[in-house]
């Protein structure tokens, strides 16, 4: 039987919260090269989910890598969540996956065996959920866990879903509910009750198997999904490549149970706040909002749910079929509102 171990604590950072920053990013890949090739379809233009590479008039590969530190204290846990976090990536763009490998990095002398075994049987397990196989991979020794994958899936060229074609008057729709990152800084610091920390963990583990085949049934004209840039970053990335304005609703974005009752205002990640920072000059807030409720909607995810852009007569349906499909927090969260600069305007 395993030892138990606290993952957190030899974690510097949580998950997707501890992605470099948008703008740093931004300034460091501004002078690399981009691809002219007729077969990359989707490249670095437009920072969407994966690559997608033309084979052939009727095929087309979709790869993408995804690691992080623990999130989470308990190591199987971990491997769910990490590999339903990089296969996310195949599901926001359309495409089915079709295998995966591992990337590990570990402190061997420090943690045991048993608990990189229990890491990638998560892994194992909810790759063979999402009908995949895990093929191989890499391994480094390092003084912090980490762990992920890369992805790769097969798509029609015709039925790529980018993040760079939403249109105005769509309705905007969020699969799963927000607060990954605000809890689970919490579980680190000790403050997050179990009842709501497990529902954290379901959450950033359920695949987007099921919202990625719902998007299948209806024309969505624009995919992403929210991970650590947090729903605004997420959602901008969606704007600016679709050069549309659009509104969000507070009071209809979904949360996770109990968020509210943990003290957020000692839990809010250094990623949230570089995520409120860099979009803050295309986003405005109505004049009621304060400083932490912009915080919250900023907050960094892991693992989030599918972003879908979608014209508003299909919206209701879309909605149904996700609470059938049992994913009871779907919800309409926003509007693209108009041909513009990639504008956000966070309303009550």
């Amino acid at each position: 039987m395993i030892k138990p171990v606290k993952l957190t604590e030899y974690s510097s950072g949580l998950g997707c919260a501890s992605k470099m920053q948008a703008d740093y990013l931004q300034e460091i890949l501004s002078g690399m090269p981009v691809s002219t090739n007729p077969n990359v379809l989707i490249g670095n233009k437009t920072s969407d989910d994966a690559a997608v590479y033309k084979l052939s008039d009727d095929l087309a590969i979709v790869q993408t890598v995804d690691f992080f530190a623990p999130i989470v204290n308990d190591p199987y846990s971990f491997g769910q969540i990490a590999a339903a976090n990089a296969i996310s990536d195949i599901y926001a763009m359309g495409a089915k996956p079709i295998f995966a490998l591992n990337v590990v990095a570990f402190p061997e002398k420090t943690l045991s065996q048993d608990v990189l075994k229990q890491i990638l049987k998560g892994a194992s397990d909810k790759a063979a959920e999402a009908g995949i196989d895990i093929l191989g991979g890499h391994t480094v020794k390092d003084e912090e866990p980490k762990f992920g994958m890369t992805v790769s899936g097969i798509i029609h060229p015709d039925k790529i879903m980018d993040n760079a074609h939403a249109q105005a008057g769509d309705v905007i729709i969020l699969t799963k509910p927000l607060g990954t990152g605000i809890i689970t800084t919490g579980m680190k610091k000790g403050k997050t009750p179990n009842d709501i920390e497990q529902l954290a963990i379901k959450s950033m583990s359920l695949l987007n198997k099921s919202a990625a085949e719902i998007v299948s049934e209806f024309p969505v004209n624009s995919c992403t999904d929210v991970t650590g840039f947090g729903l605004l970053g997420h959602l901008s990335e969606m704007t600016l490549g679709s050069k549309v304005n659009a509104e969000v609703y507070y009071e209809q974005l979904p949360f996770i149970k109990g968020l509210f009752d943990l003290p957020i205002e000692d839990l809010i990640a250094g990623g949230t706040k570089h995520n409120k920072r860099f979009v803050e000059n295309r986003v405005t807030y109505s004049s009621d909002f304060s400083e932490l409720q912009k915080l919250i909607i900023n907050d960094a995810q892991t693992s989030g749910g599918l972003l879908v852009s979608i014209p508003e007569k299909y919206a209701g349906n879309f909605i149904q079929k996700c609470k059938e499909r049992g994913l009871k927090d779907a919800q309409i969260i926003g509007k693209m509102t108009e041909k513009g600069k990639g504008e956000i305007r966070v309303k009550r």
